[in-house]
């Protein structure tokens, strides 16, 4: 009978969502243990988080599930919470996994299509234009896409201890999309993701960076999660398009940052306007001012935006992002604007400041 009743409580338990997330505690590995004491459930919880509201969230619907199942007269929910190391301030981090990267800056999108990898790859390489020491890691384990962007067809090497990450364009690069095959399809759960991502940011050689980018996977899953848990985050950076579809789903992405405690930098529009290379006109394929718009109502600041041109795309597929292919050219000029209002931000919200040219 006891077992049957541990089974149900378990059961509630994978109805019981971590705020802002699709997951449940149990497969996020929040529950420590059951125990079933006469009819009173006794439940031992351990999660990582600065934001108090979530955990009590996740204390209070965990003992509104088990109060529902049948057998149960008394709910007791023993839950421990812990600080994740040094997220926002970069201080108290992590030190064995990143030790001398000062600032991690996670750039996202609500939903694919939008850009975000293009606009990640290129505020890397103009940060580094600018006097920064910069690290790019592709962390779209399902869709990496940093290979195709900077040309890279190698593998990566090891000196024995770490693997040394590719350079180029005067950044450091790593991907998954180096460690196997292109036409390859990465089928993985989400701990396999866990143990992917932690390896890319622990088994690389990063060195000393100012700024190491996290080109995440769309949407709001597994590899935010975990890097939100486990790397001190200075900042997120939300890309969107200016049209209504896009607009929702870059809110949901700022909002799932905000659950876990990761302060966003900003909202950056890309495919802002089209300026015709035969007649001069500019037209907005994707209306206009929606990422300004947003940055105002949700109260953050807005970064810039990177208008939609056919040089941006070629750069992209032949392997040489536009601020390098052209560094003097208006293009290079919006990222250089972009990229420096996010070191601003960024400097503004964690010291000390980093050298920006």
């Amino acid at each position: 009978m006891t077992k049957d009743i541990e089974e149900q409580v378990w059961d509630a338990l994978k109805n019981v969502r971590y705020p802002g997330m699709s997951r449940d505690i149990v497969s996020f590995g929040f529950v420590k243990s059951v125990r079933i004491d006469d009819r009173t459930a006794v439940v031992e919880l351990a999660m990582s988080t600065h934001n108090p509201e979530a955990a009590d969230q996740v204390e209070n619907e965990t003992r509104a599930a088990l109060a529902a199942v049948d057998g149960i007269d008394r709910v007791d929910v023993r839950l421990q919470v812990t600080p994740p190391a040094g997220r926002g301030t970069g201080q108290g981090r992590d030190r064995e996994l990143l030790p001398d990267v000062r600032h991690v800056i996670a750039v996202a999108s609500g939903k694919g299509g939008v850009g975000k990898s293009t606009i990640a790859a290129n505020l890397a390489v103009r940060l580094a234009q600018l006097g920064s020491a910069v690290g790019l890691l592709d962390a779209d384990i399902y869709g990496p896409s940093l290979p195709t962007m900077f040309g890279i067809t190698d593998r990566p090497v090891s000196d024995g201890q770490k693997v040394l990450p590719f350079q180029k364009y005067g950044i450091k690069l790593m991907s998954l999309g180096f460690l196997v095959e292109m036409d390859t399809p990465v089928i993985w759960r989400g701990p396999m993701v866990y143990k992917a991502l932690l390896q890319l940011l622990g088994d690389v050689d990063w060195g000393e960076l100012d700024y190491l980018i996290l080109d995440l996977p769309p949407g709001t899953g597994d590899a935010q999660l975990t890097l939100t848990q486990k790397v001190p985050i200075a900042g997120a950076v939300i890309v969107t398009t200016p049209q209504d579809v896009a607009l929702i789903d870059a809110r949901k992405g700022l909002a799932m940052f905000r659950k876990v405690n990761v302060p966003v930098v900003g909202i950056i529009e890309n495919m802002s306007g089209f300026v015709c290379p035969h007649c001069g006109k500019e037209t907005d394929i994707f209306k206009r001012g929606g990422g300004e718009r947003t940055a105002e109502v949700l109260g953050c600041p807005f970064l810039g935006k990177i208008p939609l041109d056919p040089a941006i795309v070629q750069g992209g597929d032949a392997g040489e992002p536009i601020v390098v292919s052209e560094p003097d050219g208006p293009h290079a000029e919006a990222f250089r604007k972009v990229c420096e209002a996010v070191a601003a931000e960024v400097a503004r919200r964690s010291r000390p400041l980093l050298r920006i040219v």
